[in-house]
């Protein structure tokens, strides 16, 4: 495992941007991308997501991999092949239609097995878009989830309610255009 990444179980704690993020989840997806095709599966697309995905961001040293399969495609099938990679399968984690996997004792890596093209999908880029193209939209969101790790260094949970209201808000404007006005209404502390 890289120095960079990894989290102990059951903690919340956001660390500086590092830049071989980008590196090291080439790098995953490399590797994910050869095991699935060696065994003989239909290819996956790759994309990095959440907070290690944009450049600047604070983030928990976790790197966030949505892992899209093709409709028609069964996500069932992917399973034996991230295994023998050490992914740690954990079902659904709560959310129907995504196959939730973590890689590493000290959790380096979460990946998430989501259709192409399908609701979760789109949310994850639709959220990592917004917030590479808004520096100010970035670093409102740094500053809530710094706040939030103060308060909740060992409450996962309140952690990701904490930040909910303003990813739904973000993900709402990105829909409509908007994202000007999610961050004005964050930076002016405004629903």
């Amino acid at each position: 495992m890289n120095e960079s990444l990894g989290l102990e179980s059951r903690t919340v704690r956001v660390v500086a941007y590092d830049d071989r993020w980008p590196d090291l989840f080439a790098g995953e997806a490399a590797r994910v991308a050869h095991a699935v095709h060696a065994a003989g599966l239909p290819p996956l697309v790759l994309e990095h997501v959440g907070s290690t995905s944009v450049p600047g961001l604070a983030a928990k040293p976790i790197l966030d991999i949505a892992a899209g399969y093709r409709v028609g495609t069964p996500a069932a099938i992917h399973v034996p092949a991230l295994e023998q990679l050490g992914y740690i399968h954990r079902g659904d984690g709560g959310l129907p239609g995504r196959e939730f996997f973590r890689r590493g004792e000290l959790r380096s890596h979460h990946l998430h097995l989501v259709e192409l093209g399908g609701v979760h999908w789109t949310r994850y880029l639709a959220f990592r878009d917004a917030l590479r193209a808004d520096p100010m939209l970035r670093d409102a969101y740094a500053r809530l989830k710094q706040s939030l790790a103060t308060r909740f260094p060992r409450d996962r949970e309140a952690y990701i309610a904490g930040k909910t209201e303003f990813v739904e808000r973000v993900l709402r404007a990105a829909r409509t255009g908007a994202a000007d006005d999610a961050r004005a209404n964050q930076e002016e502390g405004r629903p």
